[in-house]
């Protein structure tokens, strides 16, 4: 692995982390601008997907080769619950709730991940584990302060729940197509044909022929404190494709070229707290003190969490760049 320059390596992985953390915002214009969720999630999972073919057939044709076997069914899981499923209860969830807690919420993945180690491949980790788990509990229920009855929206509630389950399967099921003694995946390889199924998948559930394209030059507003601004509906879901999946998600894939993956994690985990401030920055959306060390802890939690599981020498898997 080439480490000449680890700088120009968290140079890439905080700038793919920065872009989909505004990729946060910029999607609940989309949505408030009267995209369905539903539709949003086919739109951004068809049109990567091309995108992704394209850069196969010019600089990596070795992934176009279809999986086959066991391969071919991990990549069938991976399309419809890590990227279709996910994506869909990610839309919502930032639609529904306030877009730092539907973050919050959703990064409880890591933690169903070291859980899912622990409790079914009786992998060995650490008493740290535990101790990440009271953390983020813990700091999620400060987040969401709720001793003063806080009342979030139950469906965007579940929503995030169902996205951290999901985000969860992304992990679990890449980390097994793309590790193990027998024929594996490399990381586009997987990325693409995942897209592919979640992209067949959505258009027959949400075709993109259903979207009225009539809307694409609407100005929509910017909401929030950006309310005054208005930009073409089609620079918005432009940027939701480009800006907010592609060049951010190839940012943490050559970033892995550089650092460790295990550094990328970590710097990719801080979006939660990204995404908070953006909340508050953009939207308006007030967090207290004791709030602000709710999230705090609870990224301090999937980060224990995550280091527990680390912590078997045998378990260096490199897992697929992360995907919201």
């Amino acid at each position: 692995m080439t480490r000449r320059s680890p700088t120009l390596g968290v140079g890439l992985v905080v700038l793919g982390a920065t872009l989909f953390t505004v990729n946060a915002g910029v999607s609940r214009v989309a949505l408030r601008a009267g995209v369905d969720a539903a539709m949003l999630t086919s739109i951004r999972a068809t049109f990567t997907f091309l995108i992704l073919l394209v850069v196969a057939l010019v600089f990596r044709r070795s992934s176009l080769q279809r999986p086959t076997g066991r391969l071919l069914v991990l990549v069938l899981a991976h399309g419809l619950v890590g990227v279709a499923a996910l994506q869909w209860t990610y839309f919502v969830a930032i639609d529904r709730l306030p877009v730092g807690m539907a973050l919050l919420l959703e990064y409880q993945a890591p933690i169903l991940v070291a859980l899912y180690a622990r409790v079914v491949l009786r992998e060995q980790v650490s008493r740290s584990l535990w101790v990440g788990l009271v953390l983020a509990v813990g700091g999620l229920a400060a987040a969401t302060e709720v001793w003063q009855g806080a009342k979030f929206d139950g469906l965007g509630v579940l929503a995030g729940l169902a996205a951290a389950a999901c985000f969860a399967a992304y992990f679990v099921i890449g980390e097994t197509a793309m590790s193990g003694d027998g024929p594996r995946l490399e990381p586009l390889q997987l990325i693409l044909w995942s897209f592919g199924v979640a992209t067949v998948a959505l258009n027959v559930v949400v075709p993109l022929t259903g979207f009225d394209t009539g809307s694409l030059g609407d100005r929509v507003s910017l909401l929030g404190r950006l309310d005054g601004g208005h930009l073409p509906l089609w620079v918005v879901l432009g940027w939701v494709v480009v800006m907010g999946t592609v060049i951010p998600f190839f940012a943490e894939l050559f970033a892995l070229g550089f650092v460790r993956a295990t550094t990328v994690t970590v710097i990719a985990m801080l979006e939660p707290i990204g995404v908070s401030a953006l909340g508050w920055a953009w939207f308006g959306e007030s967090l207290g003190v004791v709030a602000v060390i709710g999230c705090v802890a609870v990224v301090a939690g999937i980060l224990v969490a995550q280091a527990a599981r680390n912590a078997d020498p045998e378990h260096v898997h490199e897992a697929p760049p992360a995907l919201t």
